[in-house]
C-alpha cells in the first residue's frame, strides 16, 4: 500500500532533480530534455486537478 502511495511523487520529484541537474549541465538539445523533465511535475498536476472535477 504504501509504495502505491508514494510511487508517484517519487518519480515526479526525480524528474524535476534530473531535469535541474540536466539543465545546469549542458545546452541544445540537453535545454529540451531538462525543459520537458521540469514540465512534467506541472503537467501531472492539471491532469490530476482536471481528473477531479
Amino acid at each position: 500500500m504504501i509504495r502505491s502511495t508514494f510511487a508517484m511523487p517519487v518519480l515526479l520529484a526525480l524528474a524535476s532533480i534530473l531535469g535541474l541537474v540536466v539543465a545546469l549541465t549542458g545546452d541544445g538539445a540537453r535545454d529540451v530534455l531538462s525543459c520537458a523533465a521540469l514540465a512534467l511535475p506541472i503537467v501531472a498536476v492539471g491532469w490530476a486537478m482536471r481528473r477531479r472535477t
